[in-house]
């Protein structure tokens, strides 16, 4: 009957008896997710003949519902018409398997990688005997044809030639002249070297095996292959087969193992004839489907840039989950009705889709891909890789994920056979060197842990696997061992660094955590931050307050200059010099001026000038009345400064008499500073009184309108302050030059203006801002500037075409836009005495929210030039979608807020 068939089967798969089957309580729990259950499915189209998908076996809960369902595809006549695997001619070579294809591909392309070998270490333990070890690895490499496989070009195309069986020498490596740590380090570093000397496929046998002597009964033996003739799987293979050999050997006896009826080659050829009828396009129209429109490249931020071409370097992080968090990640699994693999994928890919902001998520899943019990105990590599794309979308609870997650993966296992190279070249996305197609991001939970069998007179214990090279972005691979979790994190050293690395590890902890006590939660709802990053990102990162005067006004620190330095000079304008006595007499007539006309306290007075001594004097009045300034720019639209003298109500427009003409009607009251400076001269030049505060308004500038409609950005005097004064992004000294280049209406002006005003420097003022760019080097010269600021660019322009002129500077602000890494890198190895600041913020925070500062030679580590920290009396977040803040290495939404803000819009 079938029902005792397949306890059989059961007993025979999985070593335990029938009446305890369970699919969630024993099957899931032995390790396997998709293994065990191809073996068995393996079995039952061997002993019934029926074509069972892999997901069958998921969704019977006893033997007796399986054995019916089988039952019941027999009557209606449904059996497996599978073609027969069987022995083919090796004459001239056979054709390689589409998985072996891509591997002698790539080492085409890269003939000396290392990247795709597969070493194994053993540690012995006890008396080793050396020559019937040799004698067992030549029996070994003379059963399995794979190992003994050349790779050659036969007419343009890529054929596999097996060799006759030629003699194999074990390699002794003599240690025991060391001891204690000196041995372990020089056999710790023998081991990394020989994993990664390359093979050349021509050649055979594609296996090394090399004995380390350490003492009489401690030996280290290093077994590698190449991936293209084995698998983990292959590995298990070898070392029973291993233990058995050796066992009968050192006994005298001849080997036990049967020999075997079908090889690797005649695998790749059934491969091949398979493949090319129907039940490929059926598998293949699956995979179409599933991945339609997928997004093929996972858009987690890198630290490094990529490079143009994978070169596989990498780096492992150890991860462990708990015994107590395994067990209940597993009773969560049972409830649930899924595996233990399905729950941690799932809980992986809502981290990945936190890096990402990708609400679609594709992973690549090895699975063994054994599911004909002809090739079980091969070597060879038949491995296959599934895609799993997951929709995370809808904010769903972790429970609605891994029902997404279970139906997701059951139907990849039930087309787990088109290959995935097949894939690639069906689909065939747009090919990229520098990452893995159709997926970066890997996931692997290990269900063949090879095995340690004691040998006569020796005990082994296989060392853990140091493989570091990278073939994806990053590979999270578990196995459970003594009931906990254990693995690696496999990471790309060329795009990420350790420590984010080891971020991601403790946030999956603390996301299986969280699902394991409440998996009702929704996904928004899980942690991503333990309580140390919290503060971390809230607190420690935006320890910015500084001391600086931040109950006065500009005008105020101003006065305090001009009467500590009088005779410094202020300003330059061509050939007029400007002391702080002068600068501050005649902002002062003005100031009494504009008072008479009714300027005071949140007054707003329009500006309208020609780069001159006379703007620098016109905004520095304002100010002293106690009003705020409004920049307008004469070359702006007639409409939008319509709009704006409308929009902020300006009562007093302060002008040069030659441009108003060229302002819209408007009723306001109009001063000319050069046509009327006769009556203002008779004014005043004592520091006016006034009842402005710090909170009071400085300055309204119009942003461009994102939304269609300008916006004046209401500045205050302790927004003005804060940027100049006891702040940590530049250098402000008397002994400075500042060139004012920037448009008057264009906040970097704040910081020229007043970084040089309110600190004693020189203020350089030049008539116009679009000089040419051998002119403005003359100017940088002539005037002897030693602070400037620049657009991203001008900057570039000039580190182009002219970067002698900017050698002199000591201080270099860049920002609007994005800078270029290779400007930047050019600039700081051209320059010494130098530091260039990467300054970014919105006219909202007032000139400067975060800068960089980057010293002469010095280099940029990332793909980026960063923006850098909040600067001084600054806050900086970044929160996600509900106001959250996100892990370091996690992309949101940048949050500013401190004295640097300002008030408001107008109106």
């Amino acid at each position: 009957p079938a029902e005792e068939l397949l306890a059989d089967i059961w007993v025979d798969v999985l070593g335990i008896a029938a009446n305890q089957f369970h699919p969630y309580d024993n099957f899931f729990d032995l390790g396997g997710h998709s293994l065990l259950a191809t073996q068995v499915v393996s079995r039952i189209r061997k002993v019934f003949r029926v074509e069972l998908p892999v997901r069958s076996i998921f969704q019977w809960p006893t033997l007796g519902g399986l054995a019916e369902q089988i039952e019941a595809r027999l009557r209606e006549g449904e059996s497996v018409q599978a073609l027969p695997m069987e022995r083919v001619s090796r004459e001239g070579g056979v054709a390689l398997s589409f998985a072996q294809q891509r591997l002698w591909f790539l080492s085409q392309m890269e003939p000396d990688n290392p990247f795709y070998n597969v070493p194994v270490g053993m540690r012995l333990t006890g008396r080793v005997e050396v020559g019937v070890l040799e004698e067992v690895f030549n029996e070994i490499v003379r059963r399995h044809e794979a190992l003994r496989t050349r790779f050659v070009t036969v007419e343009g195309h890529p054929v596999q030639l097996v060799s006759p069986p030629a003699p194999l020498k074990l390699e002794i490596h003599d240690f025991t002249h060391l001891s204690g740590a000196t041995q372990e380090a020089e056999v710790q570093f023998f081991v990394e070297e020989e994993a990664q000397k390359p093979f050349n496929l021509e050649e055979v046998p594609v296996l090394r095996t090399k004995l380390l002597r350490l003492s009489e009964e401690e030996h280290v033996l290093l077994v590698t292959t190449h991936h293209i003739v084995s698998d983990g799987w292959s590995m298990g293979v070898l070392i029973r087969e291993m233990a058995v050999l050796y066992k009968a050997y050192v006994n005298g006896q001849v080997s036990p193992l049967e020999e075997l009826t079908i090889q690797y080659a005649d695998f790749a050829h059934w491969q091949r004839q398979w493949l090319s009828d129907e039940t490929l396009q059926s598998q293949l129209a699956y995979w179409k489907r599933q991945l339609s429109g997928a997004d093929s490249v996972l858009a987690i931020p890198t630290d490094k840039p990529r490079p143009p071409v994978q070169t596989y370097r990498g780096a492992l992080i150890d991860v462990t989950i708990s015994s107590q968090l395994t067990e209940q990640l597993k009773e969560l699994s049972r409830r649930e009705g899924v595996t233990l693999y399905m729950t941690l994928l799932a809980a992986f890919k809502v981290l990945l889709s936190r890096y990402s902001r990708q609400s679609e998520v594709v992973v690549g899943s090895p699975i063994a891909n054994r599911n004909r019990a002809e090739i079980e105990p091969l070597i060879g590599f038949f491995v296959n890789t599934l895609v799993l794309r997951t929709d995370l979308s809808g904010d769903p609870t972790f429970e609605e994920l891994l029902k997404r997650v279970r139906e997701m993966a059951l139907e990849a296992y039930a087309h787990q056979d088109v290959p995935f190279e097949k894939l690639v070249e069906e689909l065939q996305p747009e090919r990229d060197m520098s990452r893995h197609p159709l997926f970066q991001v890997a996931f692997t939970l290990q269900n063949t842990p090879i095995s340690e069998p004691e040998l006569p007179g020796l005990s082994m214990k296989v060392m853990p696997d140091e493989d570091k090279a990278s073939k994806f972005d990053f590979n999270l691979v578990l196995e459970e061992t003594a009931g906990e979790l254990k693995g690696t994190l496999c990471y790309s050293t060329d795009l990420f660094d350790g420590a984010t690395m080891s971020r991601l590890n403790e946030q999956l902890r603390m996301l299986l955590e969280a699902v394991s006590v409440d998996p009702s939660q929704r996904l928004s709802q899980l942690p991503s931050l333990t309580a140390d990053e919290r503060r971390q990102l809230l607190v420690e990162w935006n320890d910015t307050a500084t001391e600086y005067p931040k109950g006065l006004c500009i005008q105020d620190l101003f006065e305090r200059q001009a009467a500590g330095t009088p005779d410094a000079v202020a300003l330059i304008f061509g050939d007029e010099r400007l002391s702080y006595a002068e600068l501050n007499a005649r902002a002062n007539q003005l100031a009494h001026h504009l008072q008479s006309l009714g300027v005071g306290p949140e007054v707003l007075v329009g500006l309208c000038m020609e780069r001159s001594v006379d703007m620098i004097v016109g905004i520095l009045g304002i100010l002293k009345a106690g009003g705020a300034y409004l920049p307008l720019d004469a070359a702006y639209p007639m409409g939008r400064l319509s709009f704006m003298l409308e929009d902020a109500q300006v009562s007093v427009l302060l002008v040069h008499e030659h441009l108003t003409e060229n302002l819209p009607t408007h009723w306001a009251q109009v001063v000319c500073v050069d046509a009327d400076w006769e009556l203002i001269a008779g004014r005043s030049t004592e520091n006016p009184s006034r009842d402005t505060t710090a909170g009071n308004l400085a300055y309204v500038m119009y942003t461009s309108g994102s939304t269609g409609r300008p916006k004046g950005v209401s500045v205050t005097h302790r927004n003005v302050v804060r940027l100049v004064k006891n702040t940590n992004f530049a250098r402000f000294s008397a002994e400075d030059v500042f060139l004012c280049l920037a448009p008057v209406s264009f906040d970097a002006s704040t910081f020229e203006i007043w970084g040089a005003l309110l600190n004693g420097a020189r203020l350089a003022l030049v008539q116009d801002q679009k000089l040419p760019l051998e002119e403005l080097g003359a100017v940088l010269r002539n005037y002897g500037v030693t602070t400037l600021w620049l657009t991203a660019g001008l900057f570039h322009l000039m580190m182009d075409e002219r970067p002698e002129d900017l050698k002199h500077l000591r201080q270099l602000l860049a920002g609007g836009d994005v800078l270029s890494v290779p400007h930047v890198e050019k600039a700081l190895q051209s320059f010494t005495d130098f530091t260039l600041i990467n300054g970014y913020g919105p006219t909202e925070g007032t000139t400067f929210t975060c800068c960089h500062s980057m010293a002469a030679g010095s280099s940029i580590r990332g793909a980026s030039v960063p923006i850098g920290r909040p600067i001084s009396n600054t806050t900086v977040y970044l929160l996600d979608e509900r106001m959250e803040p996100v892990a370091v290495g996690v992309a949101g939404e940048l949050y500013v807020g401190g004295d640097g803000l300002a008030r408001g819009y107008l109106n």
